[in-house]
């Protein structure tokens, strides 16, 4: 099967983008993520996919909690300056929680996490986050990523 080919039917799914993100050694670290799932509300689980080459989820797992901030419509820039290598949080409006789990200011939601556990899944490592505490702004309109572009909802 012809990776690029799968890549490109995959992108005709519409997702949400959130941004993982934690307190590493005291600073922000963090990643554009949109293999977001839901899980479960008893007890309360979400899933995301991560690349195993990634290099920020190593470091995203040694934080005592993990954020997870789903972005809103005016997100665009920043999604794209978190799948960046340099800078992600230089301009960016973010708070830390006290268990280090950081929230990106203006998001849809916020979800403050750790980690419960990591299943192996091709290339790709599904790591289940435990919630522990949750946030939202319902008028916040979602940040949508479709075809390899940002759109949104009318």
């Amino acid at each position: 099967m012809d990776a690029a080919t799968l890549r490109a039917a995959f992108a005709r799914f519409p997702s949400g983008v959130t941004a993982l993100s934690g307190l590493v050694d005291g600073a922000p670290e963090g990643m554009a993520v949109s293999s977001f799932l839901s899980v479960s509300l008893d007890p309360p689980l979400l899933a995301v996919s991560l690349q195993r080459t990634s290099r920020t989820w190593p470091a995203l797992r040694r934080a005592g909690g993990i954020g997870v901030s789903v972005l809103a419509a005016g997100h665009g820039a920043l999604t794209r300056r978190l799948a960046g290598a340099t800078d992600r949080f230089a301009g960016v409006d973010w708070t830390a929680t006290p268990s280090g789990a950081v929230r990106i200011g203006g998001a849809a939601a916020w979800f403050d996490c750790t980690l419960h556990q990591e299943l192996p899944a091709g290339d790709h490592v599904i790591a289940l986050l435990t919630i522990h505490a949750v946030d939202h702004q319902p008028a916040a309109p979602p940040l949508v990523f479709h075809a390899s572009t940002f759109r949104q909802l009318v």
